[in-house]
């Protein structure tokens, strides 16, 4: 790549490129300034920026580690870094780099603007709240997010952000924790519920809602002639295919997913799953859906004995009342064979309230 007809600001004329929609002409052009050594710091933050807008996600990694080796007290640098580790996924270390980005300059704006961004990513409505106003403070113009917090805020369901940020960090020691520290059995209950309402469980293609890193696969998977996980956390897929017990594995939202499937099954579980929604309607809807005419719907809940239909709680998770949970089932068209009180899970050693139910297609 030569650098002939470039004007005597190069960077400048880089970003003007960026600003068109040619990042890729800019990437080319930056990286052979920098090549040529004549490309300083500005160059190789201009170059980040160029291959985030091109797509090039992991490139405008390594690019923005090096620019952070060379300039390791420069905050835009850090920015630039938790930009690029926040396209390629890594949001938790984004979110680092950001913070460390303030401890360089308590009045960067950009770092203000880029935790906002990314707690509000992560479902995080407060924290996201306080940068915002942070940023604006420092005059920064922020447009469209605030409106996104307020409906963030007033959603019947836990943000699938939050959702996925949470499972993301806990999946390497997710099992150790449930079975462990918080004595998790909701697969055993339900399959528990299911023999008491069938008699038995029969072999039938099932869908494991929620799967996680897949504590479910080992207790269904002998009733199962196909078991398929879905997931909204790429890590906690990643755990359960280490376990090579699901025939198929998805990552997705639960809502979306069974409003869109083509997919058909004889069973449906969702253990411990239903407390990061509040309103039902869409799940209920969407597994009436994929359900064959016989097939089981199995499922836990949190319960409360409030007059509300769902409330969240203090832990972030929702609890559901038992007449709404009836009235959902009958509205779909379900016929309710059991809706049993459980203790699915426990929270610093105190069983936490719960419900597990049986649903059928007729």
């Amino acid at each position: 790549m030569t650098l002939e007809g470039w004007p005597d600001d190069p960077v400048a004329a880089a970003a003007d490129l960026i600003e068109e929609g040619r990042a890729a002409e800019a990437a080319a052009r930056l990286s052979a300034l920098i090549g040529d050594g004549r490309g300083g710091l500005l160059a190789r933050l201009t170059l980040v920026r160029a291959l985030l807008a091109e797509g090039r996600h992991e490139d405008a990694v390594a690019a923005a580690r090096e620019l952070t080796q060379l300039a390791p007290s420069w905050a835009e640098a850090a920015v630039a870094f938790g930009r690029a580790l926040a396209a390629n996924g890594a949001l938790p270390v984004a979110i680092a780099e950001y913070q460390r980005a303030l401890r360089l300059d308590r009045d960067c704006a950009p770092a203000e603007i880029a935790l906002a961004e990314a707690w509000a990513e992560a479902g995080e409505v407060e924290k996201a709240e306080a940068h915002l106003d942070a940023a604006e403070a420092l005059g920064a113009a922020v447009t469209g997010l605030r409106a996104r917090l307020d409906a963030m805020r007033g959603a019947a369901r836990s943000d699938a952000g939050y959702v996925r940020h949470l499972f993301d960090q806990f999946a390497v020691d997710y099992d150790e924790r449930m079975r462990g520290n918080l004595g998790y059995r909701a697969p055993e209950i339900l399959r528990d519920l299911g023999v008491m309402v069938a008699g038995k469980l029969k072999k039938a293609p099932t869908l494991d809602l929620g799967c996680g890193t897949g504590l479910a696969a080992p207790v269904f998977k002998p009733f199962a002639t196909k078991l398929t996980g879905v997931d909204l956390s790429p890590q906690m897929i990643a755990q359960a295919k280490t376990g090579r017990l699901y025939d198929a594995l998805e990552v997705g939202d639960i809502e979306s997913w069974l409003a869109e499937t083509k997919a058909r099954f004889g069973r449906v579980i969702a253990a411990d799953v239903l407390v990061y929604l509040g309103d039902l309607a869409k799940v209920f809807a969407g597994v009436r859906r994929v359900l064959k005419p016989g097939g089981f719907f199995l499922f836990t809940v949190e319960r409360h004995e409030g007059v509300e239909d769902f409330l969240l709680q203090e832990t972030r998770r929702w609890a559901h009342r038992r007449g709404y949970v009836e009235t959902l089932a009958a509205a779909e068209g379900f016929d309710l064979r059991g809706l049993v009180e459980c203790t699915p899970r426990f929270n610093k050693g105190v069983a936490i309230p719960g419900l597990a139910g049986a649903l059928a297609v007729p």
